[in-house]
């Protein structure tokens, strides 16, 4: 009898592990162009699902987390410039008590580079984001890239 209640919790746990999946909102992608000898721009796309949203790099301290790009660091390229965004939509939000600069649907990030060589030149990093819906706030999370510059 011990063994087929076992049994049964060992067949429930697997079938509610194979049903569970980690709700991931925003899918990331990676792109670029070559705009001259020197220089090339990065572009970074989240897109967002309907009802979710992330925020800009641009919070106010004491405000949730802002979406944030680290580049590694390379012989082959240096950053020209902080990583641009568009203009976010702003609400105000009373649980930190002030307005929050956030992005909805879709949100391509840019970033020019200088490019020390004429080969083609690998771009590596990391954006860190959270993602919000009107009831929950997901835990930070990490998208790598990479991107050669032809």
């Amino acid at each position: 009898m011990r063994k087929i209640g076992l049994t049964i919790v060992a067949v429930l746990m697997v079938i509610t592990g194979a049903f569970a999946q980690i709700h991931n909102p925003v899918k990331w992608s990676v792109a670029q162009k070559k705009l001259n000898s020197k220089e090339g721009v990065v572009f970074i796309k989240a897109t967002i699902q309907n009802g979710w949203n992330i925020y800009s790099q641009n919070v106010p301290d004491g405000g949730p987390l802002p979406t944030v790009f680290t580049f590694k660091p390379s012989k082959e390229y240096s950053l020209n410039g902080k990583t641009a965004e568009p203009k976010p939509k702003t609400k105000y939000e009373e649980v930190f008590k002030m307005n929050v600069p956030y992005f909805t649907q879709e949100v391509v990030f840019q970033q020019k580079v200088k490019l020390n060589s004429a080969k083609p030149t690998t771009v590596s990093g990391t954006v860190e984001w959270q993602a919000c819906d009107k009831n929950q706030c997901l835990p930070p999370d990490e998208y790598n890239f990479t991107v050669t510059i032809k």
